[in-house]
């Protein structure tokens, strides 16, 4: 089984586009994808709006999304072609909490895409592809905590025209320890290219690849 995580800088910056095109894009690969969310302090940290995520029992839930149609981001996964979708909702500080069963839902996948920058405390993905926005100040913690593991870096070119980026973003990009991962501009709507697509195809070829030679 081969897992996929896609992390950001902060919110709003392509996540859920790059997860919902790569599943789009590999439809071979019959996905489950994986919403993690966290809450708490009355907002969310998915997109800091007044938060609708608080579970039942308050600390921990996972659910199964099955309509493709409502337009949240669980249902884009299914509209897009995962075999799966799941949305983990945990409060802030408490996705260890839920590893359990997501490590059951993992169990039962083929492959796996997750949206999340936390999970990285818990699971060594096969890849990692994390969307930055450079003209956002605000970082994440786990993401800036975790940009040094990243297989490659999506850039945003909303941000500037390619190959021309305004010194503020270029010096913001060079506070990010991006660790020379290759680099990818992308744009809204999709946050996705054929390179990115081609990369992320090649890697897990490799990783597959070496499942299977012997002494691996």
């Amino acid at each position: 089984m081969a897992i996929v995580v896609i992390g950001g800088n902060s919110r709003s910056v392509g996540k859920t586009s790059v997860v919902a095109g790569l599943i789009a894009a590999l439809p071979e690969m019959r996905w489950t994808a994986f919403k993690v969310t966290q809450y708490g302090h009355g907002f969310c940290t998915a997109d800091g709006q007044p938060c609708q995520c608080q579970t039942a029992d308050s600390c921990v839930s996972v659910s199964a999304e099955r309509d493709p149609a409502t337009g949240t981001d669980t249902s884009r996964f299914l509209a897009a072609g995962a075999a799966r979708s799941i949305w983990v909702r945990t409060r802030i500080g408490m996705l260890e909490e839920a590893m359990p069963r997501i490590r059951e839902e993992l169990a039962g996948s083929e492959n796996a895409i997750l949206e999340s920058n936390s999970i990285l405390d818990y699971l060594e993905p096969n890849l990692y592809l994390s969307v930055v926005d450079p003209t956002i100040e605000d970082c994440k913690d786990s993401a800036r905590r975790n940009l040094a593991r990243a297989d490659a870096i999506l850039i945003s070119s909303r941000t500037a025209e390619p190959g021309h980026a305004a010194p503020a973003t270029a010096d913001r990009l060079r506070s990010l320890d991006l660790n020379g991962a290759p680099r990818f501009r992308v744009a809204a709507p999709t946050y996705l290219t054929d390179g990115v697509v081609a990369f992320v195809r090649e890697r897990l070829v490799i990783a597959e690849a070496g499942k299977r030679t012997p002494g691996a």
